[in-house]
C-alpha cells in the first residue's frame, strides 16, 4: 500500500470515529487509537503537504446537529484542540507559537485548566439576560438545547450591570462520577462513561428527562462579545466567577517552564477527583496574542491539550462480531464482559482488521488486557489468560448477504463483493447519501433510512426522491404523523438542487471524501463535463484518463476507484434516475468565499512586519492559495523588505505586486 492509499484508509477510519463519538455519543475506538490514527496521518502529510486539502477528516470538529433539534449558528466557531503527550511535544507547541509570532526570548504565560470530558456548550446572553444555549455540533452549527440547559440550577439567569449587551460564554456540561454510577444503577440502559451520560442527558428532546439527571457546568471560554471584558484569559475566568459561573478551581496561571510540574501534579490527583479528566488544556494567557495566533484547520494555535497516560484493566472477550460498511469493508469488533476502567463501563472495543486479530492472537473466551487512554472504549493490548476458544477464523463470506469477501492486493481490509445486492452496503450508502456533507436531508437520519429500507420504500438513492409519493403511507407508520411526513417531503424537495461537490461526495465512491469531491468539482466545473470525462476515461490511453491523473491530489488509486464506479451498469442506472429527479449546480454557481483574495494564488517574499506564517494563515483563511514559487498562474506577490528573486520574476511575468500595507487592506487587517 503506497502513502496515498495509507492516508485515505486512515482518513476513512477517522471519519467513522468522529461520527461515532460526536453524533451518536457511542465511541467505537479509544482516544489512544484515535490519536494514533491522526498522528500517522499527519506524518504522511508532513511528507506530502500537497495532499493536505484532501484531509478534511483531520479538521472536522464535532458532528452534525441531531435531527429533532432546532439548529443554531455560532457567531464564533466552536473548534477543537490539538493534542500533545509529553514535555518534548509541549515544548514543540511553544516553539511553534514563537516562530509564528516572531518572538525571541520573552517568556510565555499560560492558563492551565483540567480537561473536562463532557459536552461543549455555548451560552448566549443578550442585554445581560440568558437567551439561549447550543451544543458545539459541527463547530459552526449546533443544537438548540435552551430548554434543557435551563434545568441546571447552577446556570446564571442574569449577568450584572457591567456585563456586555451581548456575549457568548462557552463551557462544558459534565456529570460527576458519583452521579454517573447512580444513573446507571437506576435504569436498564447503561451509559459507557460520564461523558456519554452527560451528552445523552442534555440532548433529550424532552427537557423533563434532562431535569431528572444531575448535570454540572464549568465555564472556561469566550465566544462573540459586543465589548471586550478582559485583556487576559485569567482575568476573563475571574470575571466569570464574579458573574456567578462555576469555574474549575484547579485552574492555574503557569509559565511555560512550569507546565510539566503542573501536569505531573494533576496526573497524581486525577483518580481522586469527583469528575473525569483526561489531561490539561494550556492556553496562551494574553488575549491579544490569541487573536494574532488565530486557528489552523480545526484547532487554535494558542491552545493545546496535554493528554494523560493510559489506564489499564482486564476482562473476558465474550465474542467477536463482524460489521459491514458502505464500501463492503468487514470490520471486527470485540464484545467484552463489562468492566469498570477508572469509572467508565466498557463493553466493546475495535479489533481493526483480521491482521490485528492474528497479531494479538485473541480468541473468544480469553482474558484480555485493556488500555484506556481517554474516557471511551479502550484498545486490547493482548491476552493475559488463554480461554477454551479456538483461533478466530475471519469469515471469507459476508455475514449479511453471503457474498464472497476478499482482500485485494495489499489491502488490510476484507470486503464483501456483493455490492448493491448486500443489504448492509445498501443501507450504509443510503445513510451516507443523506448525511450532512452530502445531501443533508433533514429527517433522513440512520434510524429513518433503516426503517424505510426494511419497509421496502428505499432500495437506491433515487428512491429517496420518490418518498413524497408515499407521504400518506409514511404518515400512518408508527411514530409518524401527517405533520412529520409533510416535513420530510418538504426537506426532500429542498434538496432537488445541489452543488456538484456535494453530489459527487454523496455517491459514496470509495476514497472520494469531501475534499476529493471538491477537487473534482473545481476541475470539471459541471456534472455533465465530469460524467462525460469519466465515461471517456474508460478507454485506455484516452486524454480524459490523462486529465484525471493530472489533477493535484487525485492519485492513481483514487482514479482507479472513480473509473471502477463508472464501469458498473447499476451505478450508471442510478445516475440516470437521479438526473431525472434533481438538478446538479455547476461548481461556479455554487461558489465560495466573498473576499478579494478568494481563489487567488499568492506568494510572499522579503521581510514583513508580521510573521510570515501569520500572513500566510490570514490569506488562506480568506480563500487564497499560498505557494512558494512565482509562475504565470500567480495572481499576487506580496513583497517586504529585501525582496529577492521572486519579486524580480513577478515583474518579468507581469504578476501584480502588492506592498504589505496593500495586502493588509485587502485582508482587512
Amino acid at each position: 500500500m503506497n502513502d496515498r492509499e495509507k492516508l485515505n484508509a486512515l482518513l476513512a477510519k477517522i471519519e467513522v470515529a468522529n461520527s461515532a463519538y460526536h453524533e451518536r455519543d457511542a465511541p467505537e475506538i479509544t482516544d489512544a487509537d484515535y490519536d494514533a490514527l491522526r498522528r500517522e496521518a499527519e506524518a504522511i502529510l508532513a511528507e506530502h503537504p500537497e495532499w493536505r486539502e484532501d484531509a478534511k477528516a483531520l479538521s472536522q470538529v464535532g458532528g452534525k446537529p441531531a435531527a429533532g433539534f432546532k439548529k443554531m449558528t455560532h457567531r464564533t466557531p466552536m473548534l477543537s484542540l490539538d493534542n500533545v503527550f509529553n514535555a518534548e511535544e509541549f515544548e514543540d507547541f511553544v516553539a511553534r507559537i514563537r516562530r509564528f509570532l516572531g518572538l525571541k526570548n520573552e517568556a510565555l504565560e499560560f492558563v492551565a485548566e483540567p480537561k473536562m470530558d463532557g459536552l461543549s456548550i455555548s451560552l448566549t446572553y443578550e442585554h445581560r439576560k440568558f437567551a439561549r444555549a447550543a451544543t458545539r455540533g459541527d463547530g459552526l452549527v449546533g443544537e438548540d438545547v435552551t430548554a434543557n440547559i435551563l434545568t441546571l440550577e447552577s446556570l446564571p439567569r442574569e449577568l450584572p450591570k457591567d456585563a456586555p449587551d451581548f456575549i457568548e460564554i462557552r463551557g462544558e456540561v459534565y456529570m460527576t462520577k458519583a452521579d454517573f454510577l447512580a444513573l446507571n444503577a437506576s435504569q436498564e440502559r447503561q451509559f459507557a462513561n460520564p461523558r456519554n451520560a452527560a451528552a445523552g442527558s442534555l440532548r433529550q428532546l424532552d427537557a423533563s428527562i434532562t431535569a431528572q439527571r444531575k448535570l454540572s457546568l464549568f465555564a472556561y471560554a469566550q465566544g462573540e462579545t459586543s465589548v471586550s471584558v478582559a485583556q487576559t484569559h485569567w482575568d476573563y475566568l475571574d470575571t466569570l466567577r464574579r458573574w456567578g459561573f462555576a469555574v474549575n478551581p484547579l485552574s492555574r496561571l503557569v509559565k511555560e517552564d512550569g507546565a510539566e510540574d503542573f501536569q505531573t501534579g494533576m496526573g497524581a490527583q486525577r483518580a481522586e477527583l469527583p469528575y473525569d479528566i483526561d489531561g490539561v488544556v494550556y492556553k496562551v494567557n494574553d488575549l491579544a496574542l490569541q487573536n494574532r495566533l488565530g486557528f489552523v484547520g480545526r484547532a487554535p494555535r494558542w491552545a493545546v491539550a496535554w493528554k494523560f497516560p493510559a489506564e489499564k484493566a482486564s476482562t473476558v472477550l465474550e465474542d467477536i462480531e463482524i460489521q459491514v460498511g458502505r464500501t463492503g469493508a468487514l470490520t471486527p469488533r470485540a464484545r467484552l464482559k463489562p468492566v469498570n476502567v477508572g469509572g467508565v463501563l466498557v463493553t466493546y472495543a475495535t479489533l481493526h482488521n483480521e491482521d490485528e486479530i492474528a497479531r494479538k492472537g485473541v480468541r473468544i473466551g480469553d482474558v484480555v488486557e485493556l488500555q484506556r487512554a481517554g474516557d471511551v472504549i479502550p484498545q486490547i493490548l493482548g491476552v493475559l489468560k488463554r480461554g477454551e476458544g479456538q483461533p478466530f477464523k475471519f469469515p471469507d463470506h459476508c455475514p449479511v448477504c453471503g457474498s464472497l469477501a476478499v482482500r485485494v492486493d495489499d489491502d488490510v481490509v476484507r470486503r464483501c463483493t456483493g455490492g448493491l445486492i448486500c443489504p448492509a452496503q445498501i443501507v450504509e450508502r443510503l445513510i451516507h447519501f443523506c448525511s450532512r456533507g452530502a445531501f443533508d436531508i433533514e429527517g433522513m437520519g440512520e434510524k429513518t433510512v433503516r426503517e424505510f429500507h426494511d419497509a421496502g420504500l428505499l432500495r437506491s438513492a433515487a428512491d429517496i426522491f420518490a418518498l413524497p409519493v408515499h407521504e400518506a403511507e409514511i404518515a400512518g407508520r408508527e411514530g409518524w404523523g401527517e405533520v412529520s411526513a409533510a416535513k420530510l417531503s418538504a426537506a426532500i424537495a429542498a434538496r432537488r438542487e445541489i452543488g456538484l461537490a456535494r453530489f459527487i461526495f454523496a455517491l459514496g465512491i470509495r476514497r472520494i471524501g469531501e475534499n476529493n469531491a471538491k477537487l473534482l468539482a473545481r476541475h470539471y466545473g459541471s456534472y455533465a463535463h465530469w460524467k462525460q470525462a469519466m465515461l471517456a476515461a474508460q478507454m485506455v490511453g484516452s486524454d480524459a484518463r490523462l486529465e484525471l491523473g493530472s489533477i493535484s491530489g487525485i492519485g492513481p488509486a483514487i482514479a482507479q476507484d472513480l473509473l471502477a464506479f463508472f464501469a458498473e451498469e447499476h451505478n450508471l442506472a442510478t445516475l440516470a434516475r437521479l438526473e431525472a429527479e434533481l438538478r446538479v449546480q455547476d461548481e461556479q454557481a455554487a461558489a465560495g468565499i466573498d473576499s478579494p483574495l478568494a481563489g487567488k494564488v499568492m506568494v510572499f517574499t522579503g521581510t514583513l512586519s508580521m510573521a510570515r506564517p501569520e500572513a500566510k494563515a490570514r490569506a488562506e483563511a480568506l480563500g487564497a492559495k499560498v505557494t512558494e514559487s512565482v509562475s504565470k498562474k500567480t495572481d499576487f506577490v506580496v513583497v517586504g523588505e529585501d525582496a529577492g528573486s521572486k519579486a524580480k520574476k513577478a515583474v518579468e511575468l507581469g504578476v501584480t505586486i502588492l506592498t504589505e500595507p496593500q495586502f493588509r487592506e485587502m485582508a482587512g487587517l
